[in-house]
Parts: structure tokens; sequence; C-alpha cells
């Protein structure tokens, strides 16, 4: 069950890194996307709740402390 948490934690910060220019923006989406990621995992493990809160907190903060050129998802 961690390997299932660490991939989702991995494709939920990796989605992250696409959503919008601006910080707020960044973390405004990354907590959407977090919150939506983590209850997905949550829900496996037993509490959807608790996932989501943490997914929408790290979502935030990946949104807030990255740039939109950190991560290149193959664009030209």
């Amino acid at each position: 069950m961690k390997s299932v948490k660490y991939i989702t934690l991995i494709a939920t910060l990796a989605m992250l890194s696409a959503c919008g220019t601006d910080p707020g923006e960044r973390a405004l989406s990354g907590a959407g996307i977090g919150a939506a990621g983590g209850a997905v995992a949550g829900a496996a493990l037993g509490n959807p709740l608790a996932g989501a809160a943490v997914g929408g907190v790290v979502g935030a903060g990946t949104g807030l402390l990255t740039r939109p050129d950190q991560v290149n998802l193959d664009r030209r």
C-alpha cells in the first residue's frame, strides 16, 4: 500500500508543475488537484478526507514553491 501512496504523490506533484504561471494560480490549482488526488489515495487507504486535506496542502505548497519552467513535460 505504501507504493500506491508514493506513486500518487509523485504523479500529483508532476501534474502540479504545469498549473498556471502566477504563484497564486499555481497554489489554487495545485490545492485542487492535490485534494482530488489525495482523496483518491485516502479512499484506497480508508480515509478520503484526511487524504484530501494532505493532498490539498501539498498541492498548494508545490504550486507556491515551483516555477513553471522547473519541469518540462515535453513542451516545445
